[in-house]
């Protein structure tokens, strides 16, 4: 069968969708055409190949994905598509995604245990306190590209906002953009309000204000400096350290992590930060560090905060979704091993196929991807936890689907 069999149930595209978003000669495809093309690799013979492919390509953006997706979509499966779970297990078809509480399971820290670590003889756990250099980090060209904007952000100035779901690698991102800052002595001065309990209002926990913010830069510029009490007078002292620090030739980066609990009047307010300057010279760069309620926040339908918005860049922490062999490589070549001697081939499209959540939205069933890195380091912990105890040679398809119904995650 194609790729695009995987592509598609991945994403819950059925073939009747497909075939339905297929425009030929002013109607829709038949379902059997697109049956025989995606299982069977069998093509019609009234339309031509190329296209064809090119008309599944648009339909398939039509439905949602994106072009990263679409590469290699028309080649055969290996033989080892043959032994998914899906084929060679049989499950309920409810177990193909994971529940709101599953998915919160697979948040919480697993490690690879002593027996498996024997059994493997894997030398270091390579998920556990593994980020020690700039090498360690992986980097597909989607994390390589929200690194380089955070880096030429406290470079060269801006507001950015990184936004990801829990686990997909925002906190190692910050991690590495401040060693980086070190490691090549930038003239950056890196403020971090601090924000442990943060939340959008007083009711559920600590709001972050103006004030605050104002105090962690005046205290990160000069920490024998005390914050003038009243608002006006702490901003004044905040602008004139910020100036005077900047005629020294430094420049200076704001980072708030957990930026979804900052309340909209806060967000508004950062715009008056962003616009301090001396001449044309902006004073501050600010770096926005959220999950993706942040993401709602910062819409340009809130009018609330369309001035922010206005100045503020986006990016998105994508799913490692086909990647995840390659980021499972990477991980075990930190610890020097060869990742093909502990992993069939078969595992890593299960990866994909069990990080998935579906929930259903305006009355349809809709799919998203949880295959971040925190999601994939702890099912792969398990699964060579559980490899080790039955006496598996290597993690297969049907042992990822073994150790998630084993936690009881489904």
């Amino acid at each position: 069968m194609l790729k695009l069999k995987s592509v598609m149930t991945q994403f819950n595209i059925k073939q009747a969708q497909l075939a339905k978003h297929i425009d030929y000669k002013g109607n829709s495809i038949s379902q059997a055409v697109i049956s025989q093309l995606v299982n069977h690799n069998i093509w019609p013979r009234s339309i031509k190949h190329e296209e064809l492919e090119q008309k599944i390509e648009k339909a398939l953006i039509k439905l949602g994905l994106s072009n990263d997706y679409l590469l290699n979509i028309f080649e055969e499966e290996t033989d080892t598509a043959e032994i998914l779970a899906d084929d060679a297990v049989p499950v309920d078809s409810n177990e193909k995604h994971l529940t709101k509480e599953s998915a919160y399971m697979l948040l919480r820290k697993q490690t690879i245990n002593r027996d498996a670590r024997a059994h493997f003889r894997i030398p270091r756990d390579p998920f556990t306190d593994e980020m020690t250099e700039d090498a360690d980090v992986y980097l597909s060209d989607d994390i390589r590209y929200v690194r380089a904007a955070m880096r030429q952000t406290a470079k060269h100035g801006g507001m950015l906002a990184v936004i990801g779901e829990s686990g997909s690698g925002k906190s190692t991102l910050r991690h590495d953009l401040i060693d980086w800052i070190n490691i090549n002595h930038e003239p950056i001065t890196v403020i971090e309000p601090y924000v442990l309990g943060l939340e959008d209002n007083e009711i559920k926990g600590k709001s972050l204000k103006s004030m605050d913010i104002s105090g962690a830069i005046i205290n990160a510029i000069d920490p024998q400096a005390k914050p003038k009490r009243s608002a006006e007078a702490r901003a004044r002292q905040m602008h004139t350290l910020l100036k005077n620090s900047a005629l020294s030739g430094r420049k200076h980066l704001m980072i708030i992590e957990e930026a979804h609990g900052l309340s909209i009047h806060t967000l508004k307010h950062l715009k008056r930060f962003y616009e301090l300057q001396e001449g044309f010279k902006k004073l501050l760069s600010i770096i926005l560090i959220g999950q993706t309620e942040l993401q709602t926040k910062l819409s340009e339908y809130n009018p609330e905060v369309r001035e922010v918005v206005q100045r503020c860049e986006v990016v998105n922490l994508k799913p490692l979704d086909f990647k995840v062999e390659e980021y499972i490589k990477h991980k075990f070549s930190r610890v020097d091993m060869d990742y093909t001697t502990l992993f069939d081939s078969s595992a890593f499209n299960e990866i994909i196929n069990r990080l998935r959540v579906a929930t259903t939205r305006r009355g349809e069933k809709q799919v998203r991807s949880l295959c971040y890195p925190l999601a994939v380091n702890n099912l792969v912990s398990n699964a060579l936890n559980l490899a080790a105890r039955i006496g598996a040679l290597k993690v297969t398809g049907e042992i990822i689907v073994e150790c998630i119904k084993d936690r009881g995650d489904i």
